[in-house]
């Protein structure tokens, strides 16, 4: 047997069932006409912006990473609950928009952005974090073309990496950032060229638990941001120390201290070097403001029994939640908390496995754990699938299609 994720504090039973925000799985299932389906709760997100405000420094701006949700619902509701927006393609810049974002509040970062859409995002104001010396002449060179006058910002490689993160996104070479040893160059040419100069974005990695290791990051950052600001030969007026935050997603992961966390950053921000004055400085967080507001339900349409080992065959799989299956950069496959919504105050009494509905073997969302005896039309229940969910799993897998989303 093989043990579970920790479900998410906050979930309850309903009349035996899982209930999200005081509403039955299998009320959410009918609103939604089908499963599978992804629930958001607002109230679940509301909370956790709320509770990150209160432990972070004040004064300390919050940015949505689209690309951790990019459900339209999920976009207005923090529009009207963070301050600023990242994106990572012309695809997101359309989905903010349209959700009525102000274009002011939008950042762009990205390798390999094409001309088209350093187009739209410079004629609509958005701030673009250059990958490279090229994106930026491109930039510059779109901007005259259109008679605009570009907001650029560098993305910095910084030559550290956040210990403990999950994917790595700093030091050593990379695809994502400029070099820090060629970032003052670069930031000189940019002014030079009359660019609005908006700073940097100093990423380093993502899912970390560890507020120690998080806070040490911030601290190397505050010390590569004021030394490239002195290098660069002009007042730094903002920086994205971008993320990392994690959520638990395994047995034995524990929740991030964002107490501490923010007890350390605020020491440092009271204490910056003479080249970060007037220096606005924000976090860019997207799985830690919305994954665990998330829960996947599918509907278990098969229960078979193989070699003595039982499999509930759901309707949903990978193709909606390619993570839950350990197929998105996990290197040893270990369970998402996850649980029988139908019976979910009901005493664990059998060993089984949850697949999904594709024939393939990769297509396992629970490996042999407890769970209470569970029938064919029970609803399954997979936790922390607010982030990286329906939009990072391949929904058009052997044709299956997407998965419904709500927000309630």
């Amino acid at each position: 047997m093989k043990p579970l994720g920790p479900i998410p504090p906050g979930f309850t039973a309903l009349d035996g069932e899982l209930a999200i925000d005081g509403i039955k799985a299998s009320e959410l299932a009918e609103r939604a006409g089908s499963t599978p389906l992804f629930v958001y709760s607002s109230a679940r997100i509301r909370q956790r912006v709320a509770d990150l405000r209160k432990a972070m420094p004040q004064g300390l701006a919050l940015h949505y990473a689209v690309k951790a949700n990019p459900f339209p619902g999920v976009i207005q509701l923090m529009n009207g609950l963070v301050d600023g927006f990242d994106i990572a393609s012309g695809g997101e810049l359309a989905l903010v928009r349209q959700a009525g974002v102000d274009p002011a509040l939008v950042s762009f970062a990205g390798p390999g952005k094409r001309d088209a859409e350093l187009e739209v995002a410079i004629s609509a104001g958005v701030t673009l974090n250059l990958e490279s010396e090229n994106e930026a002449e491109r930039a510059l060179t779109i901007a005259a073309r259109l008679g605009k006058t570009p907001k650029l910002a560098i993305r910095v490689n910084p030559d550290f990496d956040l210990k403990g993160s999950g994917m790595k996104m700093g030091g050593g070479a990379k695809p994502f950032g400029i070099d820090a040893e060629r970032v003052g160059p670069l930031a000189r040419r940019i002014i030079a060229a009359g660019a609005e100069w908006r700073g940097f974005h100093i990423f380093a990695g993502s899912q970390a638990l560890d507020a120690e290791a998080i806070a040490d990051t911030q601290a190397q950052t505050l010390e590569l941001a004021a030394r490239l600001a002195d290098e660069s030969g002009a007042p730094l007026p903002h920086c994205n120390l971008g993320g990392g935050f994690g959520i638990p997603y395994f047995p034995g992961d524990e929740p991030l201290d964002i107490a501490l966390l923010g007890n350390r950053l605020g020491e440092a921000l009271a204490n910056l070097p003479d080249a970060l004055t007037g220096t606005r400085f924000c976090i860019e967080l997207g799985r830690y403001l919305v994954g665990e507001s998330g829960v996947y339900l599918t509907r278990i349409v098969d229960r078979k029994v193989s070699h003595g080992d039982v499999f509930l065959v759901c309707d949903g799989g990978l193709h909606h939640q390619l993570a839950a299956s350990g197929n998105f950069g996990t290197v040893v496959r270990r369970n998402y908390p996850v649980a029988i919504a139908s019976r979910f105050d009901a005493e664990a009494t059998e060993e089984a496995s949850v697949v999904g509905c594709l024939c393939t073997p990769l297509d396992r969302l629970a490996d042999k754990a407890l769970f209470p005896r569970a029938e064919v039309g029970d609803l399954v229940a997979i936790f922390c699938a607010g982030a990286y969910g329906a939009s990072a799993s391949p929904a058009s897998f052997l044709g299956q299609g997407p998965a419904a989303e709500i927000l309630i």
